[in-house]
């Protein structure tokens, strides 16, 4: 016969006072960072905006800058606002989430809040193989370039 680990006995876990403590302060600090997530995001926004309009004016000034090298700048900036925008939605919603589930003891909210906080994770991991995936990338295309300018 086999036993049962004492962790195997409930179907459900169960959130003592310490662990919504816990859970508490972890939900302010998630919103402290989501919001300041979006004002990044904002910021990002205003800086491209600004880039494409100096970047245009400043074209027609001088005849060395590349026409539309502003405007190529703002969308590669408008791209990072856009995906730095998606795991702060998830780490904000998290937070009003565990915050409802704590004030209302409700089993819905505090799921949803860790589907919200899995999904956070899940973006931040992916994003994390893509760049070092073009960092190795651009590590090799260095090394080829070396060595073929060598010859």
């Amino acid at each position: 016969m086999e036993t049962q680990s004492p962790f195997e006995q409930f179907d459900e876990l169960r959130i003592d006072s310490a662990a919504k403590s816990f859970l508490g302060e972890a939900a302010k600090w998630t919103t402290f960072l989501a919001i300041l997530g979006y004002i990044g995001i904002g910021f990002m926004v205003i800086a491209a905006l600004f880039m494409m309009t100096l970047g245009a004016s400043m074209s027609s000034y001088n005849s060395m800058m590349p026409m539309g090298g502003g405007a190529i700048f703002s969308v590669f900036y408008l791209v990072l606002a856009g995906l730095y925008f998606i795991p702060i939605n998830y780490l904000y919603k998290f937070s009003s989430n565990m915050k409802e589930a704590l004030r209302s003891n409700n089993q819905t909210s505090l799921t949803k809040s860790f589907e919200y906080l899995k999904s956070h994770y899940k973006f931040i991991g992916i994003l994390t193989i893509i760049v070092f995936s073009i960092y190795i990338l651009a590590i090799f295309g260095v090394m080829i370039a070396g060595i073929s300018g060598m010859r």
